[in-house]
């Protein structure tokens, strides 16, 4: 390092700091669809490599290392999805293409009799965060983990600037068989998400209606004007006399407001 040049010394730190923006970027603008590429890169198996870089700026974990980290975070007794069968050698058919496999990314994770040929990484086998199981699929927390069997899971670094665990990736497959489980048919799920949406523009116009009439108030205020106790004119009823407390007193009709005096 010492034989660097001042130049060259302040070129490196101009692309340090550059790589490291960069790297923030990509975190920020990350979304659940780019999962898949990162399980295709998790799913390599390769030999010689701990980890994999995801290209967005941190490491994904061998699949060894998340077998033993999904081992450490099931909870309730649940027996992990990467422990494999009961015996190791033993081949397992794939239900898609039926050829037998002796190992594959679903099974060793989902514990799904299907090979790494025809698993779909984009569709029905991609993986999809725990927020989103629960907004597309109206699932609830105790769905996911309590309700028998608990779904599978992978841990993978959340990628979120500030997130202090780490994000579960839950199969779709997985996801929507128990979506149909909790609610019976898929017109049962189409219904309720509507049902929902319509609750939420209700409450959303609502909203802005309350918005646009505060609005209104404060530019006309002339014209909105609010209603004050001075403006409201008593009707009293016929005057009666209290034996008990010796007075006289009379009542407005529409308010309420009870009027008391003497007479000399």
């Amino acid at each position: 390092m010492s034989d660097l040049s001042a130049e060259e010394l302040s070129r490196m730190e101009r692309n340090r700091q550059k790589a490291l923006l960069l790297r923030q970027q990509k975190q920020q603008n990350l979304t659940s669809h780019e999962l898949y590429s990162l399980e295709s890169k998790a799913g390599a198996h390769s030999a010689t490599a701990g980890c994999h870089d995801s290209g967005g700026g941190f490491l994904i974990d061998s699949d060894d290392e998340d077998i033993q980290r999904n081992d450490k975070t099931r909870t309730n007794g649940q027996t992990s999805a990467t422990n494999g069968g009961d015996d190791p050698q033993q081949p397992f058919v794939c239900r898609d293409c039926g050829q037998e496999f002796g190992k594959s990314f679903l099974w060793s994770h989902f514990r799904e009799n299907t090979c790494d040929s025809c698993r779909d990484p984009k569709g029905r086998h991609s993986l999809i965060t725990r927020t989103e199981a629960k907004s597309e699929y109206l699932l609830k927390d105790c769905d996911l983990d309590r309700r028998e069997p608990s779904l599978a899971f992978i841990l993978r670094p959340n990628p979120r600037e500030f997130a202090r665990h780490d994000m579960r990736l839950y199969l779709r497959s997985q996801v929507e068989d128990r979506a149909l489980q909790v609610w019976g048919t898929e017109e049962a799920i189409e219904e309720e998400r509507d049902r929902r949406s319509s609750a939420t523009q209700r409450r959303r116009q609502k909203q802005y209606d309350k918005r646009l009439k505060s609005l209104r108030m404060t530019v006309r205020s002339s014209v909105y004007t609010r209603p004050t106790a001075a403006d409201h004119c008593h009707d009293f009823t016929d005057e009666s006399y209290n034996e008990l407390e010796d007075r006289f007193e009379k009542q407005c009709k529409s308010c309420g407001h009870l009027d008391t005096y003497e007479k000399m």
